[in-house]
Formats: structure tokens, sequence, C-alpha cells
């Protein structure tokens, strides 16, 4: 019985009939094909980035590469063996903020963004659903570093580094607003902790808790790095 190449088989169909495979797709599943194209072309650098570091081929076959060892301090060593014990654990509950009207009014200014759900009291008592200003959600997500006391000078959250960087958020969402007046407060829950060249890469979870009530302002997955 003669085997056939199935995967080799579909390749060169839809590379000899890709217009047409397109036209025949339903137009709810058109764009969605599109989309899939449009990402793969977007993340076609890193893609190849990953597959030049991890894998090479072999007669066909791809294997992976064994990566160098990434060398680290005893500072960060001491650090990530610590951290690693309390992957999936809250590490942190920070103090209570009340959001004022004044803040949010503060943060319209530095933004530009003057919205009257922010800063028209009047206006959002009438108008609004929730019956008062709100403050933006971006206001919110700047108060991070405040609400996680990681910029607290007198008591650094990693000691023994020389600096910590913010690198970036993975997932940010605002599940209910922060009503002027509110008072908020930060959980983090450690999540992942990498090593990197001279240091770690750190991700935590963060809920922003609002007194009285239960859904979340923010949840965002903070991740930073630290630097021995």
């Amino acid at each position: 019985m003669k085997k056939i190449n199935i995967n080799k088989y579909k390749a060169d169909f839809i590379q000899k009939f890709t217009f047409d495979f397109k036209k025949w797709m339903s137009p709810a599943i058109r764009d969605y094909y599109s989309l899939f194209i449009k990402k793969a072309h977007n993340n076609r650098a890193q893609l190849l980035g990953w597959i030049k570091e991890y894998s090479v081929l072999e007669n066909g076959k791809s294997i992976k590469v064994a990566q160098k060892p990434i060398q680290v301090s005893s500072e960060a060593r001491e650090t990530f063996l610590t951290l690693q014990a309390q992957i999936g654990q809250e590490v942190h509950v920070g103090d209570w903020l009340k959001i004022t009207q004044d803040r949010v009014d503060q943060f319209a200014y530095v933004t530009e963004d003057h919205q009257w759900l922010h800063n028209d009291v009047e206006r959002a008592e009438k108008e609004s659903p929730f019956k008062t200003t709100i403050a933006h959600g971006f206001l919110t997500l700047s108060l991070l570093p405040r609400l996680t006391d990681s910029v607290d000078a007198d008591e650094p959250a990693y000691p023994s580094a020389k600096m910590t960087v913010n690198y970036g958020l993975n997932q940010v969402r605002f599940p209910y607003p922060v009503k002027t007046g509110s008072v908020i407060r930060a959980h983090s829950r450690l999540i992942k902790v990498s090593p990197i060249k001279r240091g770690l890469e750190i991700e935590k979870e963060i809920s922003i808790e609002i007194k009285g009530t239960r859904r979340p302002g923010c949840v965002a997955v903070s991740v930073v790095r630290v630097y021995f």
C-alpha cells in the first residue's frame, strides 16, 4: 500500500490554490483567516528568532539546541531561590489609598484627558451610570508602583539589587470603574521568576481591590527586571 505524506500534500495544495482557497471560505471564517495571516506576518521575526535559538535541522528533523547557562551573581541566586519558593503565593498587600477628585483632575491635566466622566462632577451626577466621576483606568495603572510599595527607598523590595526596571505589562484589564472617593489597595501574587543576564525577570499578577466592592478595579501582570 502506497503511503502518502499528508503534510506535504496539504502544503502543496494550499500553495497551489491559495486564492481559490480563500474564496471558498464563509465571510466569518475569512475574517479569522485574514487575522491569522496578519498576526503570523507580524510575529515572523520573533518566530524566526525562536527557531534559530532553540533548534536546527538535522536530516530534515528539528532538534533542540542546548542553551548556554546564564551566569548569575550570588545575590541574584539567593533572591531567585527565595522567590522560587513563593511562586503562586500572595507576596504583598498594600496600604489603602483614597482616590480624590483632585488626584483625578491632576492626572487629567498631565495626560490632557479631560473627558467629563472623570472631571465634570455635576454632569457625572446627572448623566453617568455611576452617578459620580470615575478615575482614569491609566491613573489606576500608573499607581501600581505606589500601591505595591515598589518605590519605597527606605524598604526596597530587593535590598541587594542595584537597579529595578519596569519592563512592561503582559496583560491589563479594568473589570470595574474606580469611582472618585473610593479607597483602593493592591494585592500582588508572584507567578514567575527567571534568570536573565546580570539579574532576574519577575512577573506578578496585581489585583487592585476597591473597598466595599466585589470586583477589582484593575488586574495586570507586571514584569520587572532586577539587576545585581
